[in-house]
C-alpha cells in the first residue's frame, strides 16, 4: 500500500529555518510529481511546493517563493521542504502529496497524502 510520511516539523522563532522530509513507500516514487501544501486553522488547504518526476522542475506559491525549497532524492523515496525567513504565517499543518499525472496547485488531482506535520512560527 502506497505511503507518504511527513516529518521535521517543529517550533521556530521568526526569520528561522526547518526542514521538512516526506518519506515514500509502495510507489515508484521516481515516476510522482510530489508536493507540499499546508492548512492554518479556519483555512482550506493551501498549494505551497512542487517537483515535477520528470525533469525536478519546481513551482512555488508567491506566498513562499524565495523563501521555501523544495527538492528530491528519488535514491532515498524522498521529497524535502526546505523552509527559511519563516513568517508566523506560515504556521500551519504542511503535508506531503504525490501524483502520478501531470498537476500543479489543485489537490484533488494528488492521489496520495500524509498525515501532516505541525510548523508553528513565534512572532
Amino acid at each position: 500500500q502506497a505511503q507518504v510520511a511527513e516529518s521535521g516539523g517543529g517550533l521556530v522563532q521568526a526569520g528561522g529555518s526547518l526542514r521538512l522530509s516526506c518519506a515514500a513507500s509502495g510507489l515508484t516514487f521516481s515516476r510522482h510529481h510530489m508536493a507540499w501544501f499546508r492548512q492554518a486553522p479556519g483555512k482550506e488547504r493551501e498549494f505551497v511546493a512542487r517537483i515535477r518526476w520528470t525533469d525536478d522542475y519546481t513551482y512555488y506559491s508567491d506566498s513562499v517563493k524565495g523563501r521555501f525549497t523544495i527538492s528530491r532524492d528519488n535514491a532515498k523515496n524522498t521529497v524535502y521542504l526546505q523552509l527559511n525567513s519563516l513568517k508566523p504565517e506560515d504556521t500551519a499543518v504542511y503535508y506531503c502529496a504525490a501524483a502520478s499525472i501531470a498537476t500543479m496547485t489543485d489537490p484533488r488531482q494528488y492521489d496520495y497524502w500524509g498525515q501532516g506535520t505541525q510548523v508553528t512560527v513565534s512572532s
